[in-house]
């Protein structure tokens, strides 16, 4: 099987979702802990809320393997993005700070570099390519790194996290055009809280990618999950919910495409 799932589209517009794998290698399942069984950490629903993307044209390309065996959004040097707590290339903690794997059952060195080599490449491979074409095809590339997570992490961020969490990496990632659009899109509507480089900058793809001296502009968008789903077991989707949260989302997109259209 593939690590990933990906479709080509027509518009300047790839859509990462890295988080939203389920997929499990046989050492990381043998070795979970009781809690990760679960896996809370998972971005979920995200292709589905998301969905409409396709329609208006974007390439997506969605990773099929579960962050507890290896952190897409993570640099393969496994560098801290952030000062403050967080997880790293091969987890060692939940997001609220359990143990990811039992004792003495977290997987060896050579098949955490099995799965960089299999799991974490083949999907960045798959990002500079699609950029890449786009770019030849565009004159420019657009990526929007799309992301969630509960609103409520104590050990990562005080307080409720708002409901909608855009990232440029102070900036460096986009130009302030882009930005600026975005910002007006989230600014216009009252119905979601939000922030631009707050607790959530923009992970590994977002700083890696978002190039705009050289036509590539990223951006990350870190959704609190209660917007859209419930945040427990078994983390079922809540339709009403999502629809008003589509509604800008699509605004969002939509400010996105033509924003890149003048920046390029």
């Amino acid at each position: 099987m593939t690590p990933f799932h990906f479709t080509a589209g027509t518009l300047p517009l790839l859509v990462s979702i890295p988080h939203a794998g389920t997929q499990l290698t046989p050492e990381v399942e043998a070795g979970l802990s009781d809690a990760a069984r679960g896996l809370p950490d998972t971005d979920w629903h995200i292709p589905l809320l998301y969905d409409f993307v396709r329609d208006l044209g974007a390439s997506v390309l969605i990773g099929r393997y579960s962050r507890y065996v290896i952190d897409l959004n993570r640099p393969a040097d496994n560098q801290p993005l952030y000062s403050t707590a967080t997880t790293g290339l091969y987890p060692e903690t939940l997001f609220d700070g359990t143990p990811t794997f039992a004792a003495g059952k977290t997987p060896d060195a050579a098949v955490r570099q099995r799965d960089l080599e299999t799991i974490w490449q083949p999907y960045h491979q798959q990002i500079q390519q699609e950029l890449a074409r786009l770019k030849a095809q565009h004159g420019y590339a657009l990526l929007f790194d799309a992301h969630s997570i509960a609103s409520v992490i104590p050990r990562l961020f005080d307080g409720r996290l708002p409901d909608i969490n855009l990232g440029t990496n102070d900036g460096a990632s986009c130009s302030s055009a882009v930005s600026e659009a975005l910002q007006a899109v989230c600014a216009q509507q009252t119905a979601f809280s939000w922030v631009v480089n707050g607790r959530f900058k923009g992970g590994y793809i977002t700083r890696a990618y978002g190039q705009p001296e050289q036509h590539v502009q990223a951006v990350q968008l870190e959704l609190a999950q209660c917007n859209y789903m419930d945040e427990t077991p078994p983390y079922a989707w809540q339709q009403a919910r999502a629809a008003q949260l589509q509604t800008v989302l699509k605004a969002l997109i939509k400010a996105l495409l033509a924003a890149g259209t003048r920046a390029k």
